[in-house]
């Protein structure tokens, strides 16, 4: 099992969540819901309430013991602002997903960039990672201007059966990957 430690940055810091943290937690989703409803339905499925967010952070820290899923929420060290939500859950063969979101105050400020920068050296160094990957919507032009940043290459979509029900919703996610060897 992985120590549960936080992640500094020069303004960020990444750390796994506490009981205590469940009203914020809370408070942000609510805040942001109709925003986060396409791209983390499942989060907003599990935490309807105040008391479902209570249940998902003790989820997390469960995940985190079996090395299923590492959460980490985002704070600003200077200001103990609550930021957002980074994860990295492990997959097979090496990889491991990223995922990621932010308040909507606080997009536009380069955060995304520094917490991202922080779970691929989690990613590679702690957990043993050789392939990460994040997913987003074509439209998300700044979620993809992010991982470029970082040094992810996009993938092109991958070529599905004309007959192939979900071949609409594959086509809009653009898929981007670093590997351990090109950090």
């Amino acid at each position: 099992m992985l120590p549960r430690a936080p992640l500094l940055t020069e303004r960020l810091c990444l750390r796994p969540y506490e009981p205590a943290d469940a009203d914020g937690f809370f408070a942000l989703l609510h805040a942001d819901r109709a925003r986060f409803q396409s791209s983390f339905p499942d989060r907003l499925r599990v935490v309807r309430v105040p008391a479902d967010a209570l249940v998902a952070l003790r989820d997390f820290a469960s995940d985190w013991q079996s090395g299923r899923f590492y959460v980490f929420g985002i704070w600003h060290r200077a200001t103990a602002a609550y930021l957002g939500d980074i994860c990295l859950m492990p997959q097979h063969k090496g990889q491991a997903e990223i995922g990621y979101y932010l308040a909507a105050a606080a997009e536009g400020r380069g955060y995304a960039r520094e917490a991202l920068a922080a779970i691929v050296g989690f990613g590679f160094e702690a957990v043993g990672s050789q392939r990460l990957l994040i997913r987003c919507y074509a439209d998300n032009e700044r979620g993809q201007a992010v991982a470029r940043a970082l040094g992810f290459a996009s993938e092109a979509s991958p070529k599905r059966p004309l007959w192939f029900r979900n071949s609409d919703a594959a086509g809009n996610i653009c898929r981007f990957w670093l590997a351990r060897d090109s950090t």
